[in-house]
């Protein structure tokens, strides 16, 4: 019997619509893939072209592939390359940083890759800066910065992760085995245990798309977490605004572990200027001879360091901080200027067309500047291959724990960590994907009992808070007391958050929300966990280190962590 004229339409319009539905949140070509990457800096990129070759991959990024961290780095990237330094004065240089933390075993296992790495970029067509020697020759120039003992640092100009992330990019646009979702934010991991599987491996990952507005479900054998830090969690930070902890949060809410989010490396100098949004003065500046001074024109880091400027990133900070609240100034002096005009604008072109830009010329005078939040040195806790807790889940660069750090991130290794586990991951996956099996259907995202928001400005209220909280509370100096009051601030927002999450459809902001104080959390739990002041966690309750006993790592467990694999 034919169907009625008026009810055709509905019926048809309704059976359509659930097969789009259907076809959208099941995999297919489209979304079914070997491998996901979230993130597209140095991790993600570097395994990513490692992989293709064997792999169909989706690289997924929440913005335009490039915007990210590495974009924004402008020192370099630490590696022996030079014949009067040494693999033991690199590994000595980043324990004595590292403050006691660090793995040995992983420091010296990165450090041994580290010209094998930097050998890779140059291959790929990283344009490092070169100089001409005594000899006549074109050798790559090395800078040296805080906490090396050698020049080590390889560099392109003052803009080296710009040129790494460029370059790498324009292959990753170019590979048939890549397929780009940029414009996409994760949601949550889809695991095994989520499913109701026997085997609690990741599988999938849910992603707004921040174009269309909606939820797809995407599928893969393996998945790896490569969404950089979590900068944007304090209020002034150097991180791009991507940097909202995405990974980590998706990871502990999966039931991985983290270890020693306490560990926030304030990079001591920012430029102080309302238009200057997160603009990083490099430390190649103090490497190559810049003095920090007070607002009078004196001198100070003497009195904290017998290696002055050159002291690792989280004495120079605390200096830095230290000297402000003394004095009562918004910033300190950072002056390079009696280097020559051709010397400042050979090694610092990028840095100096923009201070001149916002009315500053380092050629002739100082420049004002801040800390700023930079680095988290804690993450989502990986082996040397970044394998995590959970089948099939890996994680890699500032994402995740490795032990390289320790307390302290000494300045350029983040590029070389990237790049060095972006290699072991990838061989590591690549040696399974024959064996592992596809991933099943997943469900579609369910919106059937959540509604649009009509109260975006409490996101933005919350969003605002979490991050004062812990510039006030949380930041370079700590007390008990302010601990205490930061914690007791994000278990309320945490209830307001996700009541909210619970009752609204998802948004970019929203999700970027519930990850930062999530992270904000872990970070606050984990410092009231560490009596004693060690790295770039500094205390006035406990000054000291604790040397009674061998110093150990800040481990956090979730309530759905099933033990190590």
């Amino acid at each position: 019997m034919p169907l009625n004229h008026e009810l055709a339409n509905p019926i048809m319009s309704r059976l359509i619509s659930a097969i789009l539905k259907d076809a959208e949140n099941h995999p297919t070509p489209d979304t079914s893939f070997d491998v996901i990457v979230i993130g597209g800096g140095a991790a993600g990129l570097s395994l990513a072209l490692h992989l293709a070759p064997q792999a169909r991959i989706c690289l997924m990024t929440k913005g335009p592939l490039t915007e990210g961290a590495t974009l924004y780095a402008q020192g370099g990237i630490s590696a022996v390359l030079d014949k009067r330094d040494s693999i033991q004065s690199h590994i000595a240089d980043t324990l004595d940083a590292g403050a006691g933390l660090c793995d040995e075993d992983v420091v010296r296992f990165v450090v041994e890759h580290g010209r094998e790495a930097v050998q890779w970029l140059i291959d790929c067509g990283v344009p490092f800066t070169r100089q001409a020697t005594a000899q006549g020759r074109s050798d790559y120039h090395l800078t040296r910065e805080g906490g090396h003992s050698h020049r080590r640092v390889i560099h392109a100009e003052d803009a080296t992760g710009r040129a790494v992330e460029t370059t790498l990019e324009q292959q990753a646009r170019h590979h048939t085995n890549i397929r780009l979702f940029e414009h996409h934010i994760a949601i949550d991991l889809i695991t095994g245990r989520k499913l109701g599987l026997d085997i609690n491996r990741c599988v999938g990952v849910y992603a707004l798309n921040r174009q269309t507005h909606r939820v797809q479900a995407f599928s893969a054998r393996f998945v790896v977490l490569a969404t950089g830090g979590a900068g944007k969690v304090y209020l002034y930070t150097s991180n791009p605004d991507v940097a909202t902890g995405d990974g980590i949060a998706m990871a502990w809410r999966a039931g991985c572990r983290v270890a020693n989010m306490e560990f926030v490396q304030f990079h001591p100098t920012c430029l102080y200027h309302p238009k200057a949004k997160s603009f990083l003065i490099t430390e190649a500046v103090r490497g190559e001879g810049g003095k920090l001074l007070l607002p009078d024109g004196s001198p100070f880091m003497h009195k904290f360091d017998a290696r002055s400027e050159l002291a690792p990133r989280d004495i120079v900070a605390r200096a830095i901080d230290h000297e402000m609240k003394r004095t009562g100034s918004d910033y300190v002096l950072l002056d390079i200027s009696h280097k020559s005009a051709r010397f400042i604008k050979q090694h610092f072109p990028n840095i100096q067309a923009r201070c001149l830009e916002l009315g500053y010329d380092m050629v002739k005078e100082p420049i004002p500047v801040v800390p700023a939040a930079h680095y988290t040195c804690g993450g989502v806790m990986t082996d040397k291959h970044g394998r995590t807790d959970i089948e099939g889940l890996y994680a890699i660069g500032e994402t995740a724990f490795t032990g390289l750090h320790g307390a302290n991130r000494m300045a350029s290794n983040s590029l070389l960590e990237c790049l060095v586990f972006g290699k072991t991951a990838s061989e590591d996956i690549q040696q399974q994907l024959a064996h592992t099996a596809a991933p099943p259907s997943l469900p579609a995202w369910d919106e059937s009992r959540v509604t649009d928001s009509d109260e975006d400005v409490v996101v933005a209220h919350n969003w605002d808070e979490v991050r004062r909280f812990m510039w006030d509370y949380v930041g370079i100096v700590r007390t008990d007391k302010r601990l205490e009051r930061a914690k007791s601030r994000v278990d309320l927002l945490l209830r307001e958050i996700n009541e909210y999450y619970g009752h609204f459809r998802v948004t970019n902001d929203l999700i970027e929300l519930r990850n930062l104080a999530l992270v904000a959390d872990l970070i606050i739990r984990s410092a009231m966990r560490r009596k004693e002041s060690r790295g770039l966690h500094y205390t006035l309750n406990y000054p000291a280190s604790d040397n009674n006993s061998p110093p150990v790592n800040t481990v956090l467990k979730p309530a759905n962590y099933a033990g190590e694999k």
